[in-house]
């Protein structure tokens, strides 16, 4: 019999080798991945170990098996079945990393950020039909070793492209931790919004307030070319001054101009800029019934930030639950959450409910 090799701990690998022998595997060549059936046939044997390091081992080698890119050599030997070899946390096939599900994860978002401990528990139960919350610690530190594997410097030409829009590594990494959203994130975000439902809101680009304070109704006016704002139900204005992002939105039917704000603050100023652009429109696109009966409010009782970093993701936020008719139901104790969603709603180019 071919002695194992060093770094293969034999304790650990009884599992993996009730794996291989549920397929049918051979010594000496690779094997197929192991598929849901055949784990769950040994759910009993294999998923209720009492030792907590062969607990881990299966962790792992299950997270790597969940899609099918988990790969058996014959670099270590057991009753005649062939064994990974585990190396540093993960299970590698020679110099091969196949962390199948996280894998999956960075090609899709580039990077780990929006991967959560939910999602590979879901994962999990989805293949294996299994509930893994007591692995929950494994799982969680397997996630941290990736995430430290896989530098930012890795994944450096990532691109999202959605219409005009095109997000890099820098614009994504705004929504990590408490770092200040950019525009290149608040624009293609509210084009997903605005795309979600289109017959009721148009979201105006972060620059056009901007634009129409620095060059008036002359420098705006086309901006509007191809849509008539009259005939929408919700405007969004996402207001960026200098440190700080606020919302002003439009209530067509009502001629009703709210500003929203994280801060409790309160830009008049902005609200009345958006007020005569408003009538100017209305007059240049020959809608006199809304050349009257404007009115403003400042929208208090909503969720409110406590950090100096959340504005803008609080803004987001407000625009998604207006646009789809949700109630506030967040607070700042949401906001890595929110983040880390909004994050898949931008890779994915579609919002997730």
């Amino acid at each position: 019999m071919q002695k194992p090799i060093k770094n293969l701990v034999l304790n650990h690998t009884a599992f993996l080798t009730k794996l291989l022998r549920a397929k049918g595997s051979c010594p000496y060549r690779k094997a197929e991945s192991p598929s849901g059936e055949a784990v769950r046939k040994l759910n009993n044997e294999s998923f209720q170990s009492e030792d907590p390091l062969n607990e881990e081992f299966e962790t792992v080698a299950i997270l790597n098996s969940i899609s099918g890119n988990i790969h058996y050599v014959s670099c270590g030997m057991l009753d005649g079945a062939a064994l990974p070899v585990r190396r540093g946390g993960f299970v590698c096939s020679g110099e091969e990393s196949n962390n199948g599900f996280l894998d999956e994860v960075m090609k899709k978002y580039g990077r780990g950020v929006p991967l959560c401990e939910k999602d590979v528990m879901g994962r999990l139960k989805e293949v294996f039909n299994e509930d893994f919350s007591h692995r929950k610690p494994f799982i969680t530190r397997e996630i941290m070793k990736y995430r430290e594997k896989h530098p930012k410097t890795s994944t450096c030409n990532f691109r999202v492209f959605y219409n005009k829009h095109m997000l890099d590594m820098d614009d994504l990494a705004t929504l990590e931790g408490q770092n200040w959203l950019n525009d290149q994130i608040i624009n293609m975000y509210g084009e997903l919004i605005m795309d979600a439902v289109p017959e009721k809101v148009h979201f105006f680009n972060s620059f056009f307030h901007r634009q129409l304070v620095t060059k008036g109704y002359n420098g705006v006016k086309r901006w509007t070319k191809k849509v008539d704002l009259f005939k929408k139900t919700l405007l969004l204005i996402p207001i960026h001054l200098e440190v700080h992002w606020s919302l002003i939105t439009v209530n067509i039917p009502n001629r009703i101009i709210s500003f929203y704000d994280s801060q409790g603050i309160h830009f008049k100023f902005c609200v009345e800029n958006i007020r005569k652009y408003l009538l100017t429109e209305a007059k240049e696109k020959n809608r006199p019934e809304f050349l009257q009966g404007w009115q403003t409010a400042v929208t208090k009782c909503i969720p409110q930030q406590k950090n100096d970093s959340d504005c803008g993701v609080f803004v987001l936020q407000y625009c998604k639950c207006l646009a789809l008719d949700q109630p506030f139901q967040f607070s700042q104790e949401d906001m890595p959450r929110v983040r880390k969603r909004i994050y898949k709603e931008l890779c994915e180019r579609q919002l997730i409910d």
